[in-house]
């Protein structure tokens, strides 16, 4: 008897551990890989010049660097508004700025709808509302409680608006007109959350670029812009990751960047060929690469911690264990400059990795920085927005609260900083889109 009861407990315990394994492993969706040989579609330039407008996330270079323009530093829930409007549901994702229209996108989580919406960038009245998904939202465990259903931020290539959103276990590809038509939707690919999905297309020449990186099997998919057609699709590693991916110029050529999967990747954006990789960083990481001259950096994640500095090939230059996770990094001339997601701001030398200081700014980050005139913009959890000066030293230019919190980065567009915050009510949580800027 007591060694079938051993038996029993033996078979139990191994029975568990399997059980274990089977669910830590999840789902796993083989990916279809097409290659611009497959696909037969040519990549063409598009004649779109951004100027002044803030068309995807961390605007028109992907880097948080805005445009030089006379932008106000100081301002406060009566000073300094030029206008407020409500949103409905929630989200993360920024606002871009499209000629004289603002768009974001938001999902009610109740109703479950997905949307996305377009303001007049004078008045800030709601020019239309276009549902893009109803129903099939992901489990709420599936999320993090963190998290929204519309994580991203919309991409413009000055024709069209694209938006990638986690809907029916697929992440969906959908092209607005700018009078928010539905151009065409189309599955990116099969998609496992375990947190939710948090990258931003991109746009790169008539394609409009969406990464997935999930426990499912990670993959890249890069649409027509016009068509919707798929152009290519590469596979990556089987890592629950959350950055988006950026094109910049580096080495003599178009590089697609992409932190996670414990590598810092590149690729051709043209066609998806692999570039080089090289290992770091982490597992799961959410920031933006960003690049200075011939240097590419990045920085995450969970549960490994690195910065690194690379040069245009992937050869690493400089390492540094310490990790901003949730914000991207920005380059401030000579410098990298970061916000940790517990307040702690740092900045590295580009080229040699020394930290030159750090400094506790105060509360909770999530939003990126930008960087106008020499001045960094961030804003943190509780909605205070610093401003500050980063070079050799840390200088405190201003220090402005708006709403009861702020987890989307800004957009900046002829003077105008676009602020989405959340401000506490009678009926509860909502949130606003704000325009911040003087009209005289």
């Amino acid at each position: 008897m007591i060694r079938l009861r051993s038996c029993n407990r033996l078979i139990l315990n191994a029975v568990s551990l399997v059980t274990l394994v089977t669910i830590g492993c999840g789902r796993s969706n083989p990916v279809s890989e097409i290659s611009t040989a497959d696909s037969g579609i040519p990549v063409i330039d598009l004649d779109y010049d951004p100027g002044s407008d803030w068309n995807g996330w961390r605007g028109p270079r992907g880097d948080g660097t805005a445009m030089e323009q006379s932008l106000l530093t100081e301002w406060d829930d009566s000073t300094n508004l030029r206008w407020r409007a409500d949103v409905p549901g929630r989200g993360h994702g920024s606002p871009i700025v499209v000629g004289s229209a603002v768009y974001l996108a938001t999902a009610d989580d109740k109703t479950q709808q997905q949307w996305v919406i377009a303001y007049d960038r004078e008045t800030g009245d709601e020019l239309w509302r276009r549902l893009i998904h109803a129903g099939n939202f992901p489990s709420a465990g599936e999320v993090h409680k963190k998290a929204t259903n519309a994580n991203g931020t919309i991409a413009s290539d000055g024709q069209r608006l694209y938006i990638g959103m986690l809907n029916g276990g697929s992440i969906m590809a959908t092209a607005l007109n700018p009078e928010g038509e539905i151009l065409w939707q189309n599955e990116a690919g099969k998609f496992v959350s375990r947190f939710g999905y948090a990258p931003s297309p991109l746009t790169y020449k008539s394609l409009v670029i969406f990464p997935a990186d999930n426990g499912g099997g990670g993959y890249i998919t890069a649409f027509d812009g016009e068509s919707g057609s798929v152009v290519w699709r590469i596979a990556r590693s089987d890592a629950s990751s959350y950055s988006s991916a950026v094109v910049a110029s580096v080495g003599g050529r178009d590089q697609l960047l992409i932190a996670g999967g414990k590598t810092l990747s590149s690729y051709d954006p043209a066609t998806g060929e692999t570039n080089w990789q090289t290992p770091g960083l982490a597992t799961s990481t959410c920031g933006t690469v960003v690049t200075s001259g011939d240097f590419i950096l990045a920085s995450g994640g969970y549960p490994q911690s690195e910065t690194i500095c690379v040069d245009g090939d992937g050869k690493k230059i400089w390492s540094d264990s310490t990790k901003i996770y949730e914000p991207s990094p920005i380059v401030s001339g000579d410098y990298l400059v970061g916000v940790k997601d517990d307040g702690v701001a740092f900045c590295w030398s580009v080229g040699s990795g020394e930290v030159q200081w750090k400094k506790r700014l105060g509360g909770n980050f999530s939003a990126s920085p930008v960087i106008v005139n020499g001045l960094i913009y961030v804003s943190n959890l509780s909605g205070d927005t610093f401003v500050f000066r980063a070079g050799e030293a840390f200088e405190l230019v201003a220090k402005n609260r708006l709403g009861n919190d702020c987890y989307a980065s800004p957009a900046v567009s002829d003077g105008d900083l676009f602020l989405r915050v959340g401000v506490a009510g009678e009926s509860g949580r909502k949130e606003q889109l704000v325009c911040i800027g003087s009209d005289s």
